[in-house]
């Protein structure tokens, strides 16, 4: 703005005082951002300064482990705060004043606390302001607690977790109930599937301690009483093999359906065969 123009009037001249002084307009320039940066925090060392830019957004992040739990800021009038509608760990800082400064605080799920201070600068020559900024913990105790389990629970996660559980037990129950069901079912179901079809002589099974054999859809079974375990051979096309089972307290499980076979210890020994047909 020019200082005004004086006019006066002596003796019937007019008499024009003009005094013309330049006046700067203030400097601006355009802010740039700068490339991503880390820096290390270390509890006895002084806050590192993050440059803010004028209604600028940059953004602060936590380490991967770490969630915000919480953020405290020196001045909330003159500077915005972000940290999401969810519990993640970025952070948005924007200036709304010139030359503004202030300090962050940010306490993290794991329990670590980070300092900041936080500088705007739109008046400094350099105009590179911090776009990106990654939060690295210098302590031993604070990289310690990344390896660890939070300390804190946002609000809405716990709800999450507890409907999750909720869910689990009832998806749980239900199959239970389920697998009961079937399991009485078989059971009701069972003895109908069991089939006593074999023959033997019962003289020499006798003799050997064999009392009984019979299979259901899957499995065969011989029970007896035996002074000694006799081994176990099926037939097929005249000739014997041993085959897998299972014995316990004189009762034989076999994994399949058998057609023919025989039992033999030593010279004693008792062949059977089935007379229902196999499927």
């Amino acid at each position: 703005m020019k200082p005004p123009i004086i006019v006066s009037f002596v003796h019937g001249f007019i008499l024009l005082a003009s005094a013309v002084v330049g006046h700067a307009e203030p400097q601006t320039h355009h802010l740039l951002p700068n490339a991503p940066r880390s820096v290390t925090l270390t509890e006895a060392a002084t806050p590192p300064v993050i440059r803010a830019g004028l209604l600028q957004s940059t953004l602060i992040l936590l380490p991967e482990e770490e969630k915000v739990a919480t953020v405290f800021g020196g001045d909330t009038v003159d500077w915005v705060f972000d940290g999401g509608h969810v519990a993640s760990r970025f952070i948005s800082v924007k200036p709304k004043l010139a030359n503004a400064t202030t300090d962050l605080h940010i306490v993290s799920d794991h329990g670590n606390e980070y300092t900041l201070q936080l500088q705007e600068i739109s008046g400094d020559a350099d105009p590179h302001f911090d776009s990106k900024v990654f939060l690295v913990p210098g302590d031993k105790v604070a990289k310690d607690k990344l390896t660890e389990m939070p300390v804190f629970v946002p609000v809405a996660e716990l709800d999450k977790a507890k409907q999750e559980v909720v869910t689990a037990r009832a998806a749980a129950a239900a199959e239970r109930k389920s697998e009961d069901a079937k399991a009485e079912q078989y059971r009701s179901q069972y003895p109908g599937s069991l089939h006593f079809d074999f023959t033997w002589d019962a003289k020499k099974g006798k003799e050997l301690g064999l009392q009984q054999i019979w299979h259901d859809d899957k499995f065969t079974y011989l029970r007896g009483q035996f002074e000694e375990t006799p081994a176990l051979y099926e037939m097929k096309d005249g000739k014997g093999s041993l085959i897998n089972f299972d014995y316990n307290n004189g009762l034989y499980t076999v994994p399949k359906e058998l057609e023919n076979g025989y039992l033999a210890i030593g010279k004693k020994k008792v062949e059977f065969h089935r007379t229902g047909g196999g499927k």
